[in-house]
Formats: structure tokens, sequence, C-alpha cells
């Protein structure tokens, strides 16, 4: 071997020796490594370790949960306007009654004029007291008919049931008025105890107080918009407790909270009807979820729970359904006109429109009298003139709009 030979094997050697010591110092600092990994390791309780370990997975899967989220997201957007038609339209069928709204006047028909005499009675005597005991004005003039009239229809009931008692006994007179009219009062009484009960009973709520179901019973003789009392509050009922069963709500909350939304409207007392409800209810010691529930059927108060904005939308529903309510036709044309009058009030108002059964306001905006930002302005002030001057029902919505052409025409 001659010595050029010799001095590559030397070289060829040292380098292998020089990779030797570079993979030695590799392996010495993944010993290192090893060691310190299991030293933090053996520093571990087993809970410890198995919360890391669960953790590292929770992070592995957390692209993977947020995908299956956004998926399901678009998927109930998709499927909810159809899915919750289905539960309106299906609650609407459960809500249906037996009989159509009412609409009552407190006459008493007659065959005999000679009857309207001796209920006047010498100098009006019978009259003054048959007025006195019942509450009501007593109105002759009509041929044929006694009308009676009374803001409350609970004594418009007694006044007419006491009058037909009164023409067919024949013996008109002060002290056999008043004997009758109080006679008539206790079968009232009873005929409101025994039409709460029933009320009660017919939407599945039992063991109410006596006193509670009396006021109940009061619904028979009121109406709203000519919508018996009764009538709407079996139907928003029905309604109510389908919707809250339909979408996991507590359907006793719901019963209740629609059975006493408009008990205010019977009860005497200054402020709202939704005010006085809140009032005598809490008197009985009902629980709290239930006030909240005809505290807010009219959003006077912000929604609590889903309960409660059930109870609003089943009231909704039963109050603004086609031939629920009946409205005088021509008080009814009234009323839009003075909107649309209203609203030309306003300087730089061209026209306006009332549509919608009163719910819209459209008014038409001179461009060149105002800019955009007091067209927003006006259409605030001309709502809350409507709201002030105008006793609508529900929300009443304003568009005003403010639109500029400019049109040019070539003659040839």
């Amino acid at each position: 071997m001659s010595q050029q030979d010799l001095v590559l094997l030397e070289k060829k050697l040292l380098e292998k020796e020089e990779k030797l010591e570079a993979e030695k110092e590799k392996l010495e600092s993944l010993k290192e490594k090893l060691e310190e990994a299991l030293e933090k390791v053996s520093s571990l309780t087993a809970d410890e370790a198995k919360e890391q370990l669960l953790d590292l997975m929770e992070q592995k899967q957390a692209k993977t949960a947020a995908k299956i989220i956004k998926i399901k997201e678009e998927e109930a957007k998709a499927t909810a306007d159809k899915k919750s038609q289905e539960i309106l339209v299906d609650s609407m069928r459960h809500g249906a009654i037996n009989y159509i709204p009412e609409y009552t006047l407190s006459v008493v028909k007659i065959t005999d004029e000679d009857v309207k005499g001796r209920i006047i009675g010498k100098e009006g005597r019978n009259i003054r007291a048959f007025e006195q005991a019942t509450g009501v004005d007593v109105d002759l003039d009509e041929e044929g008919v006694i009308r009676l009239s009374s803001f409350d229809q609970v004594r418009r009931e007694i006044a007419r049931r006491s009058l037909e008692k009164l023409i067919k006994d024949t013996r008109i007179q002060p002290f056999r008025i008043e004997e009758i009219v109080e006679q008539t009062k206790k079968e009232v009484e009873q005929i409101m105890f025994e039409e709460g009960e029933k009320l009660a009973h017919e939407v599945g709520v039992f063991n109410l107080q006596k006193d509670l179901l009396s006021v109940l019973g009061r619904f028979k003789f009121r109406t709203s918009f000519g919508q018996n009392l009764v009538v709407h509050t079996l139907e928003e009922t029905k309604i109510g407790m389908h919707i809250a069963a339909e979408i996991g709500a507590d359907v006793n909350v719901v019963r209740l909270g629609c059975l006493f939304h408009d008990i205010g409207k019977v009860v005497e007392g200054d402020g709202s009807h939704v005010k006085l409800g809140v009032e005598l209810i809490k008197k009985f010691n009902i629980p709290q979820p239930i006030i909240d529930c005809v505290a807010q059927h009219h959003e006077d108060e912000p929604f609590t729970s889903v309960e409660s904005v059930i109870v609003h939308i089943a009231d909704q529903i039963s109050g603004a359904r086609p031939g629920a309510r009946y409205e005088d036709i021509e008080e009814y044309g009234k009323r839009l006109t003075q909107m649309e009058e209203i609203a030309k009030k306003f300087d730089g108002v061209e026209d306006a429109y009332a549509f919608e059964a009163g719910r819209e306001l459209r008014v038409i905006v001179n461009p060149g009298q105002m800019d955009d930002a007091e067209t927003t302005v006006l259409a605030y002030k001309i709502r809350d003139e409507v709201s002030k001057a105008l006793a609508v029902p529900g929300e009443v919505k304003v568009t005003a709009i403010r639109e500029f052409r400019a049109i040019s025409t070539e003659s040839s």
C-alpha cells in the first residue's frame, strides 16, 4: 500500500470519527430531553396526566367541532322559517273554537209600547229607581226596543235580566225594582263563578280560588273590539299551549299566562289593563313567571322568558286574524283619513297614504325641501304625532320616501 493510499484511508477514518461524535452529541441531547419529559410526567398525578391528554384531544377536535356547528347553523337557518310556519299554522288549527266572536248590544225588545209608560212611572220615579239600582242609562226613544247603556257590561247584563223580569211581572214600582235587581245580581254572580270555572276547566286549570274564578267569569260579559273575552282567551290559550309544546317551553306557565293575560280588562281601577291584571293576580299569590307573562304580553316590559314571548305571540294571532275583531267601518275610514291629514300637516310632505289596516303610513317627501337626515327625523315625528292623536291598535310604521328624478327628453 502506497503512502498516498494510507493518507486517504486516514482521512476517511477521521471523517467517520467526526460523524460518530456528531451522532453521539445528538443522542445525548435527545437523552436529556427524554429525561426532562420523564421528570415532568413523573411529577403529574393520574388525573393531571388525563386532563392534559384531554386538553390535547380537545384542541385537535376544535376545528372539526367548529365545522360541524357551522353546518348545523346553516341547516337550522334553512329550515327555521318553514318549521315556524308549520308550528303557527298547527297551533291556530288547535286553537279553533266552536263558536264565533259575539257582537252584542244590551237591548230588550217589547211588543207593547205601553210598557214604556209603566217603566217611566209617575213623574219618572220608576225609571229613576231602575237607573239608580242598576247604574245604567235607559233609552226609550226607539220604537219596539229599550236600550240599556253603560261602560260596565256586567251592569248592563244585570239591568237587562232585571228589566225582562219586571216586564213579565208587570208590578213595576221602586220597591219591586230594587228587590228584582238585588236578586238578579246574585244570579249573575253565580253565573260568573260558573262561567269562570268552565273557562278554567276547558283549558285544563283546576283548584283556582273562588274569587279568582268569579273574576274570570266576567269575561262572558266583556268584549274588546267586538271580540268576546271568553272566546279570545280560549283561542289564545290553546294556540299558546300548542306552541309551547312544540318548542319545549313550559306549557303550564303559558297556559296560566294566557288565561290571565287580559284579566285586568274586567277589573275596576286606574291604569292600563296590564297594570290592573298584574296587581290582581299578585293578591292571589300567582307564581312570578306567570305574572311576568301578564306584565309583558303587550311589551310594556322587556321579555324575561320564552313563555312570555309565546303568550304575546298567541295574543297577537288570536286578536289579529281576519274576523276576530269588529270595527265600525265608518270610524275605521275616518281614522285612516286622520292619519293621512296628520302627516300632511308637516312641512315638506307632498302626500301621505295610510294602508295595511292603518298599521303603515307612507309619506312622500319633497326632495328639494328636505335632505336624507331631515327625512329620517320627519318619519319619527309623524309616528309620535299619530300615536298621540289616534288610538291605533298595535304599532304604526311610518315610511318616509324622498325620491329625486331628473327627466330629459329630446324632441325630433
